[in-house]
């Protein structure tokens, strides 16, 4: 075999399956050449969490990493304050201008400027003293602490801001009793009023104390086993605890049995109220005017109560994390904090499997929260009535007179209309009646605006309201052109309501040509709207009418094929002359023929090459064969000998759709050419 080189061309072609099995041809053609919000905090354990409404900050401290991160009301990182090792309890100066760190790991108690966010003081306590939770009240930061002291256990201090000395002064002996550092709990509506309660134990004890003095005056120590109405009231393991506004009460969250956080009468610590969770108050914090957020880790994760309420009237559950149900944030015990004007509650959760801590924002805790509902019809006939139905639900009930907007959203008002509004029975429900006189997808919102007892809430329904049918026809559809030729498409639009544009598309076969815009364009008097497409390949055109309030939109699609331009030419011939009517290429059977095929260029694309031979008047295949072109379309195949004279012969490109290496063109032959070898 031979091969025949021509400029950029090189490749060789197998054999034919021919009848002569010394007919072979080999060829020369080149390979072409994606209402509450959290943020993540970067801490690895948490110790306490205060909050500052006049920079709006949130300060968490990390006992594990001995520091304090400080964030905004969004959980955006401001700063982190280190140098502060075993930091754990926080607490706010009434002014909000310190916020004041117990730091066990240096003896001492840390003042942060919430300003600034630098520690701008540090009061040593001694060698041995830990301290670990403070809180200020009648003029003092009392802290509770362990002391080094044999026998000495669980002692309290304080730090006189009211003097310019700022004193320290601590505990002495075992004065009441704890057996390891108290927590501490004071408020600023109750500044002479300051609790302690005992971690760790099976059965929390706690006391208060009368501080107007300057000193620490012990008024109660308990609790009393029973309670207004009798009965055992121990509360075991230790959670969380705050006091309240007033000075009347102390809130206890345990880790177990019951299941409930406690409320105590700071007067003799009897039992007042108890409001029951699903696993423990994990964490509990009081607001300003009294209002109660109850942490537990099971579902509701927080609980909200006005003071002295019984239930609760907002629940908050945490998502699965990672949309995992399996995997679930778990709050951290002390991990609840109010912004002082209630507008949030920030919980402090990590995930239960691989510690990943995050700061979450609840919203509107201060107000009751609704749900609305709103049931619909899924169809409706255009110009007929339909019903909507819902209800508007809430604890404690909306009051007498609250009503709710109705919007309408359709094609013809997207922005909305406002319908009447309605007022809520007092169950909550309500009922509308509305005809829709624009078909498509007709949207009903119902809104309740909000109280300043309610927060606001909304929902939707949407009804499928009928249209007509359009009439959108297109021509060309399974018609085959030449190649490059300029093709019309019509598309014909029959009866709609507003709306008479049409969209007109092309989409070319094959990856590397997208679907694009032809036309958009109203149609003319006759509803035509044409667009001239160049055939280079197959072409799917698309109409589009989008529809409008009457009648439905529609989509309709003509395929359009388009050939290549492929011809041969023989050469080495040494004459042509006419046998019958049919011109010939006459060859000596010493010269084997080229066969030049030109094509139009598609990567990877090849040509088919077929060979025939007649007897009797009869044609026959000799075979056929792909060879690929060059990147010029050019693709030569040499005929070698011996050859057979007397024979008449011809031979023909194509181009096979989906076998020539591509589909993007329709299959198209080129004319045979005709040729004889003599002697």
């Amino acid at each position: 075999m031979r091969t025949r080189r021509i400029p950029t061309v090189t490749a060789t072609a197998t054999a034919f399956a021919v009848l002569f099995s010394s007919i072979v041809l080999v060829g020369g053609a080149a390979s072409p050449a994606a209402a509450d919000s959290s943020a993540s905090l970067p801490v690895k354990s948490s110790g306490d969490i205060v909050v500052d409404g006049v920079h709006q900050r949130v300060f968490i401290s990390d006992p594990r990493s001995g520091k304090i991160v400080a964030t905004d009301y969004n959980g955006k990182v401001i700063r982190q304050i280190g140098s502060l090792p075993g930091v754990i309890g926080l607490e706010l100066s009434p002014d909000s201008k310190t916020v004041y760190a117990a730091v066990p790991g240096a003896e001492a108690i840390a003042a942060i400027d919430t300003a600034s966010l630098t520690e701008t003081k540090r009061y040593p306590l001694g060698e041995g003293v830990t301290p670990k939770y403070p809180a200020v009240a009648g003029g003092k930061l009392w802290f509770g602490f362990d002391s080094p002291e044999p026998g000495q256990r669980g002692q309290i201090g304080s730090v006189d801001l009211s003097s310019p000395e700022e004193t320290v002064t601590l505990g002495s002996g075992m004065e009441d009793g704890w057996y390891s550092a108290p927590r501490l709990a004071a408020d600023p509506g109750a500044p002479n009023v300051l609790a302690a309660a005992q971690e760790g134990s099976s059965f929390i004890t706690l006391s208060v104390y009368d501080v107007s003095t300057g000193t620490r005056t012990r008024v109660a120590h308990g609790p009393s086993t029973t309670g207004p109405t009798g009965g055992t009231q121990y509360q075991s393991y230790l959670s969380d605890f705050d006091i309240t506004p007033d000075g009347k009460s102390v809130l206890v969250g345990g880790g177990g049995t019951p299941y409930a956080a406690q409320s105590y009468s700071t007067a003799d610590l009897s039992r007042t109220n108890t409001l029951a969770t699903n696993a423990g108050g994990r964490a509990l914090a009081v607001a300003p005017d009294g209002t109660l957020a109850l942490g537990s880790w099971q579902s509701p994760n927080v609980l909200v109560y006005k003071q002295g309420g019984k239930s609760p009237y907002r629940t908050y559950t945490f998502p699965a994390y990672d949309g995992t149900p399996s995997t679930s944030y778990d709050l951290r015990e002390a991990g609840l904090a109010w912004a002082p004007d209630r507008s949030r509650v920030f919980a402090v959760t990590t995930n239960v499997y691989n510690d990943v801590f995050r700061l979450r924002t609840l919203t509107d805790a201060s107000r009751s929260a609704v749900t609305v509902s709103v049931k619909a019809p899924s169809k409706a006939t255009r110009a007929k009535k339909l019903t909507v139905n819902g209800r508007l639900t809430t604890n404690p009930a909306l009051p007498a007179g609250a009503r709710a907007t109705v919007v309408r959203t359709d094609l013809e008002s997207p922005k909305g209309r406002s319908l009447a509004s309605v007022t809520p029975k007092k169950d909550g429900t309500f009922s509308f009646t509305d005809t829709p006189h624009v078909g498509g997808k007709v949207t009903y919102k119902v809104s309740y605006a909000g109280s300043g007892t309610h927060s606001p809430a909304s929902r939707s329904a949407t009804v499928d309201v009928s249209r007509a049918a359009t009439s959108l026809k297109l021509n060309r559809n399974n018609s085959t052109h030449a190649y490059n030729k300029n093709v019309s498409f019509t598309a014909s639009l029959g009866t709609t309501h507003k709306n008479r544009v049409v969209e007109l598309w092309a989409d070319p076969f094959g990856a590397d040509k997208p679907k694009k815009l032809l036309k958009k364009a109203k149609v003319n008097s006759k509803g035509n709207l044409s667009v001239t497409v160049n055939m280079k390949r197959d072409t799917a055109v698309t109409a589009v009418f989008a529809g409008d309030a009457r009648y439905a939109p529609k989509t309709v699609k003509s395929t359009a094929y388009a050939k290549v331009n492929v011809s041969v030419k023989l050469s080495k011939h040494y004459r042509t002359a006419k046998i019958g009517k049919t011109s010939y290429a006459y060859y000596s059977k010493k010269k084997n023929p080229d066969f030049t095929t030109s094509m139009t260029y598609y990567k990877g694309r090849a040509q088919r090459l077929t060979l025939q031979f007649n007897y009797q008047g009869r044609w026959y295949d000799l075979g056929q064969e792909y060879f690929p072109l060059a990147s010029d379309g050019k693709s030569v195949v040499t005929l070698p000998g011996p050859h057979e004279t007397g024979y008449k012969m011809r031979v023909r490109a194509s181009y096979v759709n989906g076998s020539s290496g591509d589909s993007v063109n329709s299959t198209t032959h080129s004319a045979w050419k005709y040729f004889i070898f003599t002697k």
